[in-house]
């Protein structure tokens, strides 16, 4: 049941959600434009509020639903305790991780894709509401100030790890927290080098039509 799932997972998670929906709505190669991501922030800036909104729900969905599928793979839970239900807390973690990477290393896309932030953040969801809410209340608190989502994303994403361990979450959501935070990174490396050097695109920021 596990490695099934966590091949689903994986292919879930690897759906090009913001390249798919730009060009089925607005006719242009999302990659084209902008950062180049295929993430909602980018979509924002090329196709405008309400195609980057279905694009966010779309990912985050991504992550969440299995999640959801391995915590509840069992049957209904006992009590109050789902993940009794369902798969081991380390395979509801391999699910929730392959669909991150899924996201990110595209079977779709010659094994690209975007930062999986939002991915990440459905994952999350299903794991634990109580450290999503707090990863969001971070992003934004940082975006609002600085304008950079990328900044945002960042520093939500490495307040995760500590969130779960604050929360006493099982072991392997600590884990998952750690390698989420470390995808994050590595995915974000330009917009790092672009931060330093003062060139990163803001938020607010509108990309000049061809």
């Amino acid at each position: 049941m596990a490695p099934a799932l966590i091949v689903l997972a994986y292919f879930i998670g690897a759906l090009p959600t913001g390249l798919v929906l730009v060009r089925l709505l607005r006719g242009e190669d999302i990659r084209k434009h902008g950062s180049g991501n295929i993430g909602t922030v980018n979509v924002l800036r090329v196709a405008g509020p309400a195609v980057a909104a279905a694009v966010l729900l779309v990912d985050v969905l991504k992550g969440l639903i299995p999640v959801l599928l391995a915590l509840h793979a069992g049957g209904p839970a006992a009590g109050d305790a789902a993940i009794k239900a369902g798969l081991a807390p380390w395979a509801v973690v391999a699910a929730g991780l392959a669909a991150i990477a899924g996201h990110n290393w595209s079977i779709f896309l010659g094994f690209r894709g975007g930062k999986g932030i939002a991915t990440s953040f459905g994952v999350l969801a299903g794991l634990s509401l109580q450290a999503a809410l707090v990863a969001a209340i971070v992003w934004v608190v940082v975006v609002a100030i600085t304008r950079f989502s990328s900044l945002g994303s960042l520093v939500a994403m490495v307040s995760v790890p500590i969130v779960l361990w604050r929360l006493r979450t099982p072991p392997e959501y600590v884990a998952f927290g750690i390698i989420a935070s470390l995808f994050a990174i590595y995915r974000h490396r330009t917009n790092i080098q672009r931060l330093v050097a003062g060139t990163e695109l803001r938020v607010t920021d509108r990309v000049a039509k061809p």
